[in-house]
């Protein structure tokens, strides 16, 4: 056996005696490690750059005369100029140099082959070898188990090498060129399963080489045999398919998971690309796959892109109720960091041309794209919907995602927009609207329920703010409305208006969901005063809410106008219930005036006053401009149950008792003016009713009653002769001459007063 063999302590670069090297010992020395190196790439299986201590494998060929080198470069073929040839283009010189490098090696102290990382003699030595291993490489056969187990044991110095080379790419991050030179083809390819070998132990140069030869003898034989010998042309063109393809599989593997594990698969990738590019040159040639193979490329980066995405934690609703939020969150940050991983380190072992970092991010937009579309059946909540839009159309163009700066300048060039599927995002738009929608009537029912457990139930005083009567779902329905709004306006301007529709459409049928519940729990309560109070109370309340809601009137007029027509007609309703019973707890005593009773009797009116006072001191609560309106319907109704007692001749003033009703009158009346001018009442022009009446009545002598009309018919142009006829009944003067002139007198001043429509409209 040789000794070299025999003593792997001289399987190293140089030995040294008192710092020089003997000329026989230095060529002993070198023989050495190239019989060692012939035995290492002997090891197909550990050729793979995945292992560690990887052996290049042989090829049959006429190199098999040719002196052994070093180990292969770590891609298959570079282009002219590259730093480290092509293996095929040095073998001729590699005898001429050996010398050479055998005087250089002298020059280095006794160390194993790449054990020092710092020494640059030595990393010129390691180049040397690598330059010239490549030419032999395939002129060796597979060597036996028991050979591969004593050259393993002999040769982890020289298989340090490529990790080495690996850094030394990774700090200076140069490009990798777009040209290349093929290494020479074997002229006798493995045999298929040799070649099947090599793919599953991803030795991918040596397995492409062959292949080619391979396809290079079919198509030979195909042109020279013709049609002679049909079916071993098929048999080897099924070989051909089944190894391409097999091929294909190991490199869409390989990128697939090239983003997951980027050291390991750096110098597999630079093999790769060089096949990718010599295959579709070869695109049109007999013998290789029909399909595109940057097309299955770019296949294979999605996969791992889909690999990425599929792997983002995601948490069930159940156990967390953010979690979409959390899941775009890990889903944003996976992104930029494997676009980062792809700019520092997975496109220097590509060409420019396969536009590698732009692969990725087209490859991102659009398997996120249907990420979410899959995600979007189990997005039911608003608040999820909101997070998923957000996501979408803001978060993931912004500086937190595509927009990062570690991603730039490459991102500049690039889209920022996801690849959704057409009507995706409408349809997540409508369905945000639909769940506005069920989210505003949800919080309108519980604005409801709220009001029934804090106030209704227990008959809860309401609150007062600024001495007026006012609940606060009002401000806690817009706050919710203008939160909808704000954050439809961060998503899309486009939105806000279906936002606001969708809120207002829901908050038309409001009022009358209150109003019933309303009556159904507070119904009972009536007429006390607290009932009275929860009515002013809702009252000022809903016209709150619609002065909030006025601020929408430019962008949904129609919708704004539908909701006041709501609000307008339930305040009318409870200011009518409150009338009404203002009117029914008052018309015993009003009934009673104008009476022998009222005559003697004060108690009547003493009544009414009192009720009159109580609703003053609840109108004290109400807003404008409702508490006028109120008070002016009820002033009306008071003067004219009033006067209109005068009118139905239930008793007539006599002996002088004319005088004594005429001062109670103007008395009575005073302080009724009063009451209402409290209150706010606007019909200041009833006031004169009452006074002018008690003028007339009070009248000693019934021929100076004529002379007392004319201001009578002035304020009230609609006072007939029936009236009059009413009052001189009630004066005590029902028949006579006097009586007759003064009939005569009303009718020459109506006839000479000019017709005021409005006064006659507000007597009606």
């Amino acid at each position: 056996m040789d000794k070299s063999s025999e003593n792997p302590e001289e399987d190293r670069v140089s030995l040294q005696s008192d710092g020089k090297m003997q000329a026989n010992g230095v060529v002993k020395e070198a023989l050495g490690v190239l019989q060692t190196f012939r035995r290492s790439i002997r090891r197909p299986a550990e050729k793979s750059p995945r292992s560690p201590n990887r052996k290049e494998s042989k090829v049959t060929s006429r190199a098999e005369s040719e002196s052994p080198s070093s180990l292969p470069p770590a891609s298959p073929s570079l282009s002219a100029g590259s730093p480290a040839a092509s293996p095929l283009k040095t073998r001729g010189g590699f005898f001429q140099k050996k010398e050479e490098d055998l005087t250089d090696m002298t020059q280095h102290k006794r160390k194993p082959l790449a054990r020092s990382k710092t020494d640059p003699n030595m990393s010129k030595l390691t180049d040397s070898i690598l330059k010239k291993g490549s030419s032999i490489r395939r002129s060796l056969r597979f060597p036996s188990k028991k050979e591969n187990d004593k050259v393993a044991r002999q040769e982890p110095p020289a298989a340090e090498a490529l990790p080495e080379m690996g850094e030394e790419k990774e700090t200076d991050m140069e490009e990798m060129e777009e040209l290349y030179t093929l290494p020479e083809i074997p002229h006798t390819p493995l045999s298929v399963m040799q070649i099947n070998k090599l793919i599953e132990m991803e030795v991918l140069e040596e397995a492409h080489l062959n292949l080619l030869a391979m396809r290079l003898e079919f198509l030979k034989e195909q042109q020279q045999t013709g049609d002679d010998s049909p079916m071993e042309l098929a048999k080897k063109e099924k070989d051909l398919a089944l190894l391409y393809t097999d091929l294909r599989k190991k490199i869409c593997t390989i990128v697939c998971d090239s983003n997951s594990f980027p050291a390991r698969n750096k110098a597999l990738l630079v093999h790769v690309a060089r096949i990718i590019q010599e295959e579709e040159k070869r695109a049109e040639e007999p013998g290789g796959l029909p399909d595109s193979w940057m097309e299955a490329w770019r296949e294979a980066v999605s996969q791992g892109v889909q690999v990425k995405v599929n792997g983002v934690h995601l948490e069930k609703k159940e156990q967390n109720s953010s979690w979409l939020a959390v899941h775009l969150g890990l889903l944003g940050k996976t992104i930029v960091e494997d676009l980062e991983n792809v700019k520092r380190e997975l496109r220097w072992s590509y060409p420019p041309s396969f536009k590698v970092f732009s692969t990725y991010v087209k490859s991102y937009h659009r398997i996120v794209g249907q990420h979410l579309r899959k995600l979007e059946p189990q997005v039911t909540e608003l608040k999820d919907l909101y997070a998923l839009l957000d996501w979408i159309l803001n978060k993931y163009k912004s500086e937190k995602i595509m927009g990062s700066f570690s991603l730039q300048p490459d991102m500049a060039e690039e889209s920022a927009d996801l690849h959704l599927q057409e009507g995706f995002l409408k349809q997540l738009l409508e369905k945000y609207c639909c769940k506005v929608k069920e989210d505003m009537s949800a919080l309108l029912d519980r604005v409801i329920e709220l009001e029934h457990e804090t106030v209704w139930k227990d008959k809860t005083e309401p609150q007062r703010e600024d001495n007026l009567l006012l609940s606060l779902f009002p401000m806690d329905i817009w706050t919710a409305v203008q939160g909808k709004v704000d954050h439809s306006g961060k998503l899309d301007p486009d939105l806000v208006k279906k936002v606001i529709v969708s809120c207002l459409q829901e908050l038309k049928s409001f009022p009358r969901k209150f109003e019933t519940q309303f009556k159904c729990h507070c119904g009972a309560l009536q007429p006390q005063p607290l009932w009275t109070d929860y009515h002013i109370t809702y009252i000022n309340s809903f016209q709150a809410l619609q002065e909030h809601m006025a601020a929408y009137q430019d962008s949904c007029p129609q919708e704004v106008e539908g909701f006041k027509r709501e609000i307008k007609g339930l305040i009318v309703r409870l200011m009518e219930v409150l009338e009404e019973q203002f009117k029914e707890d008052v018309k015993p005593f009003l009934r009673r005036m104008m009476t022998r009773k009222w005559l003697t009797n004060d108690d009547d009116f003493k009544q009414l006053d009192g009720h009159i006072q109580r609703l003053s001191h609840h109108c004290e609560s109400m807003r404008p401009p409702h508490v006028e309106e109120f008070a002016s319907r009820l002033h009306y109704h008071v003067v004219k149950e009033y006067v209109g007692q005068l009118m139905k001749n239930n008793y007539s003033c006599r002996n002088r008792k004319h005088e004594k009703a005429a001062a109670k009158i103007n008395e009575q009346w005073n302080k009724l003016s009063d009451l209402f001018d409290d209150m706010k009442s606007s019909h200041e022009w009833l006031h004169h009713v009452g006074h002018d009446l008690s003028t007339i009545i009070g009248q000693n002598n019934k021929a100076d009653i004529k002379d007392h009309l004319q201001p009578l018919v002035e304020h009230y142009p609609d006072f007939s002769k029936k009236h009059l006829v009413a009052v001189l009944y009630f004066r005590g003067l029902q028949r006579g001459r006097e009586h007759h002139l003064i009939l005569q007198k009303l009718t020459a001043l109506r006839k000479e007063l000019p017709t005021n429509t409005q006064l006659r409209r507000k007597c009606r």
